[in-house]
């Protein structure tokens, strides 16, 4: 488990550099006091392991920028790739309130050669919720402008970068708009919006932390959604929060996010998949809430096995035998 005594730690990613795993987790002060303030004060540390369960903190990869910008109020939620040419590029959400006091969310990327001294691009924010598609703060859905987690990856077939976002579509009921926001680039440095690559109506108001990965040749997408943002009809069906996983056409859809398994209950939440370097095999990672309550708690989780039985995501403690 990770955990920090002065500092709460929740959403997460992780790199591999091909030696060391690295942690790069959202944090903030416990001396808040209320664990909700913990969102407008975030920064992003970083801590190195090299079997996922043991962590060394290291030098703090992020903090905010001084107003005027795109991240003056928080740094939150990304994903870490290599280009080519060695440079590792950090994409995160930038957070700042507009003239009304209303969360705006943004994405912007910062670079470092060695992962541990980083520098924001000059060009940020390089990415910001269109209206052609997506639900923007004025629409008065939501309390916030959900454009967030930026996941990146290679395209499948070597055309450039694909990046999934945390997004709310800008039509539907208001508890039922997430999708999986979509954008692309040639060279991870300049990017193109454009349509999700999930429709609204899917039973979710938001799908957070969106990632994609093939298992046993299996294309999946994991999301994580809280109790209070499940659309209607599945609270009623008394569908809490929680991790889900579902089947995936590709890594670029389609999803099939409609028919999506709980993976975990409210317990766990943000769940992250890694690929264990030495074995080959997939482990999950997740932080802590309490699981009654669904509390936060601000600890990452030890990392627990992932099997595909049926079609379907399991997971394991390790400690415990697999189910066939």
């Amino acid at each position: 488990m990770f955990r920090l005594p002065e500092a709460w730690v929740w959403d997460f990613w992780l790199a591999d550099d091909g030696e060391s795993y690295h942690l790069f987790f959202l944090y903030a002060s416990r001396a808040l006091g209320d664990p909700d303030a913990r969102h407008h004060r975030a920064s992003v540390g970083h801590a190195i392991s090299t079997d996922l369960v043991h962590w060394e903190r290291v030098r703090d990869a992020l903090v905010r920028s001084d107003a005027p910008a795109f991240d003056d109020l928080a740094t939150w939620t990304g994903s870490v790739v290599k280009h080519p040419d060695g440079t590792w590029f950090l994409f995160y959400t930038g957070a700042t309130l507009d003239a009304d006091g209303r969360n705006v969310q943004r994405i912007g990327y910062a670079t470092s050669r060695d992962l541990t001294r980083w520098e924001k691009s000059a060009d940020n924010p390089v990415l910001e919720a269109d209206s052609r598609w997506y639900e923007q703060v004025g629409d008065d859905q939501w309390p916030d402008e959900a454009f967030r987690d930026p996941f990146v990856f290679r395209d499948p077939d070597g055309a450039g970068w694909h990046m999934l976002i945390t997004a709310r579509a800008n039509n539907g009921p208001a508890d039922d708009r997430g999708v999986i926001g979509h954008a692309t680039s040639p060279d991870l440095r300049h990017w193109t919006i454009g349509p999700p690559l999930s429709g609204p109506g899917q039973g979710f108001g938001q799908l957070e932390v969106s990632q994609v990965e093939v298992i046993h040749g299996q294309p999946f997408i994991i999301f994580s959604c809280l109790d209070g943002e499940i659309a209607s009809s599945r609270r009623l069906a008394g569908v809490t929060g929680g991790v889900w996983a579902a089947t995936a056409g590709s890594l670029l859809g389609p999803y099939g996010i409609n028919a999506a398994v709980q993976l975990t209950d409210r317990s766990l939440y943000s769940g992250r998949l890694i690929q264990e370097r030495s074995t080959g095999d997939w482990k999950f990672m997740a932080f802590h809430h309490d699981g009654d309550s669904g509390a936060f708690v601000g600890e990452i989780s030890d990392p627990l096995n992932v099997h595909v039985v049926g079609g379907v995501i399991t997971l394991t403690h390790p400690q415990l035998p697999a189910t066939a």
